[in-house]
């Protein structure tokens, strides 16, 4: 009988300590993947935002121009501008949902009292889209 109660004290003192049910720490493998998972559909909107950076914004098009076709103007990349930003703005918001919902809400939900494993492990998200970035620029 006193094994019984000693063995029950060990399992409440590990889960004082920041263990779950067994006794173990959690690690950080569940909040990468989770977040790299999130990084493959973020691909689209950091495109959207790399696109914008790179095209649309060192474009030399000028409004007010006396003559456009003196213009160096890629106008081209002004007829797709606002489509772009359209797009950016709705997978953008999608993305901002999705990381509420895994790295805030999910950890709050299943009473960990300590997100900041989640929220640390949010700056993954990017992985995927440097990676394609740098192979593409290889």
């Amino acid at each position: 009988m006193t094994n019984e109660v000693e063995g029950e004290e060990g399992d409440e003192e590990g889960k004082e300590e920041g263990g779950d049910e067994c006794g173990r720490r959690p690690g950080l493998l569940a909040p990468a993947l989770a977040n790299v998972g999130l990084g493959l559909p973020a691909i689209i909107p950091l495109y959207l935002t790399y696109w914008l950076l790179t095209d649309y914004l060192p474009s030399p098009c000028d409004a007010f121009a006396p003559d456009p076709a003196r213009s160096n103007c890629d106008y081209h990349t002004l007829d797709h501008a606002p489509m772009m930003m359209f797009l950016l703005a709705v997978t953008g918001t999608m993305l901002l949902l999705a990381l509420l919902m895994v790295d805030v809400l999910g950890p709050r939900r299943r009473g960990e009292d300590r997100p900041g494993r989640w929220l640390a492990a949010a700056t993954l998200v990017p992985v995927p889209f440097l990676t394609l970035l740098c192979l593409a620029k290889a």
